[in-house]
């Protein structure tokens, strides 16, 4: 990823989403929370998407590495699964 700054907002249907710092287009990603989930969480709401996001940008970050090892995976067991 490049050096672009990015924040992370609180839309007002109560999404949490990462946008380009200062610009108001639509989000690059946007996380739903249930309303029980929601609920659930209270204030730590924002530091849970905080924490995926954070998952997210290290993910495509190592991409290469994630692709391979899921083709690995899918070499080795052919079976429909679950992606987590």
């Amino acid at each position: 990823m490049s050096s672009e700054t990015f924040e992370i907002i609180e839309l007002a249907n109560g999404d949490v989403a990462l946008r380009r710092a200062g610009e108001k287009e639509d989000p690059l990603v946007r996380i739903h929370f249930s309303s029980a989930s929601a609920e659930f969480l209270r204030e730590h709401k924002i530091a849970v998407a905080r924490a995926m996001l954070e998952a997210g940008i290290d993910a495509v970050q190592n991409i290469d590495e994630i692709a391979a090892e899921y083709l690995e995976e899918e070499e080795l067991e052919p079976v429909n699964h679950t992606i987590h």
